[in-house]
């Protein structure tokens, strides 16, 4: 293919500037093409540990609000608020395309849609990376799939429980799965300060929770799982990690309240936000996520399998696909408390099983969803939609 690269100028939309689990494959999205030597900007709705990330790899990053669409909005007064939102970012993205002259549009995300209406009417590629499963709000679901079929040939999708939920409902564009990779570098390491750093007390055997605050991600039920598996186990601590996405502040408020309703302070430690997610891990003995909400593909369950951490998971999403059970970790209906305590029970008595299943969790991660396999595929997949055009 005879490409100018240093001339060629993709346009990146993300819908935070947070360093969770989507967050973190933008960025590995946005390195491997700057190291293709293409010119890459990034749109964002606000500044943050992504955009400080950006900045270190000499990426040139704007800052506007994008009219990121989320469930809170659905209604008549939020739909009409976020209709002015993406007209003022439409018209930012005009002016932005007469400096830059974009090829190509990559949206990260179903709640970035302005990117994909943009590049339809200018008749660009326009690449939608899918991490969604999206259920209810029929008029949301509707919304988005008209608007993929008519902007986005190939649309990435993370898992295939992903692409099983999608592609029922599309009629032009045609899903492509590329399971999401990850640097794996930090996570391999040992941190030998870890627990003592963070005030764990000895001999205890520590149960760690990581994701953002919503209401798909269970933390209200991981502290019911608390409650019951500390009956039996009074070794057991259990670590809470991440902070809320705005607007759901409630929901912390709710774990706070049900920490000290059920006198957890001495066996649950709540961390809010951190950066040394690697550490963290490290000082854990037992990786849950209790998503009570389809979850397509969490990137943290990569990082605790690279931590060579058991996973216990509620049976949502994409954790079926990554955890083989019996083998990497444990799946369990969603809601069914006794279940998920029984397997944490097994594990917590046990620390040999603990340790096998942990060399295989990490030696799995590093064969299926390498970095190196990541790149390869979003690749591949880049070159595809710059031969469309």
């Amino acid at each position: 293919m005879n490409l100018d690269r240093s001339r060629f100028s993709i346009l990146l939309l993300n819908s935070s500037s947070d360093s969770y689990g989507s967050s973190k494959i933008f960025l590995e999205v946005a390195r491997i093409y700057v190291r293709l030597g293409i010119q890459v900007v990034v749109v964002l709705p606000q500044n943050g540990e992504l955009s400080t990330s950006l900045n270190k790899i000499g990426i040139t990053v704007k800052i506007v609000n994008l009219g990121i669409l989320r469930r809170k909005y659905v209604s008549p007064t939020g739909l009409i608020d976020r209709l002015r939102k993406n007209l003022k970012a439409y018209r930012y993205l005009n002016e932005l395309h007469a400096e830059f002259d974009f090829k190509l549009v990559y949206s990260n995300t179903l709640a970035v849609i302005v990117g994909a209406y943009w590049a339809q009417k200018r008749e660009i590629p326009h690449i939608w990376h899918i991490h969604e499963i999206l259920t209810g709000q029929a008029f949301l679901i509707s919304l988005l799939t008209k608007m993929l079929d008519k902007s986005t040939s190939e649309p990435i999708v993370v898992s295939q429980a992903v692409a099983d939920h999608w592609s029922g409902k599309l009629k032009v564009a045609q899903p492509i799965l590329i399971h999401n990779g990850i640097a794996y570098a930090d996570y391999l390491k040992s941190y030998p300060l870890a627990k003592s750093s963070l005030g764990i007390p000895e001999g205890k055997i520590v149960i760690t929770m990581i994701g953002r605050i919503n209401p798909g991600k269970g933390h209200l039920f991981f502290l019911e799982l608390a409650k019951k598996t500390l009956n039996s186990n009074p070794n057991a601590y259990f670590l809470m990690v991440g902070d809320p996405y705005p607007g759901y502040e409630k929901i912390e408020e709710d774990i706070f309240r049900k920490i000290q309703d059920d006198n957890l302070q001495d066996s649950v430690q709540y961390l809010g936000f951190r950066l040394d997610i690697p550490e963290i891990l490290c000082a854990s003995d037992v990786f849950v996520l209790p998503s009570i909400l389809p979850d397509s593909f969490p990137t943290v369950i990569l990082e605790a399998m690279a931590s060579g951490k058991p996973i216990v998971a509620t049976r949502s999403g994409g954790a079926s696909e990554m955890v083989l059970e019996g083998e990497t970790g444990y799946l369990f209906p969603i809601g069914n408390v006794n279940k998920g305590v029984e397997i944490l029970d097994k594990l917590i008595k046990d620390v040999n099983l603990r340790t096998e299943i942990g060399k295989i969790a990490r030696n799995r991660v590093l064969q299926e969803y390498s970095l190196e396999s990541f790149e390869k595929n979003i690749i591949n997949h880049l070159w595809r939609q710059v031969k469309r055009s």
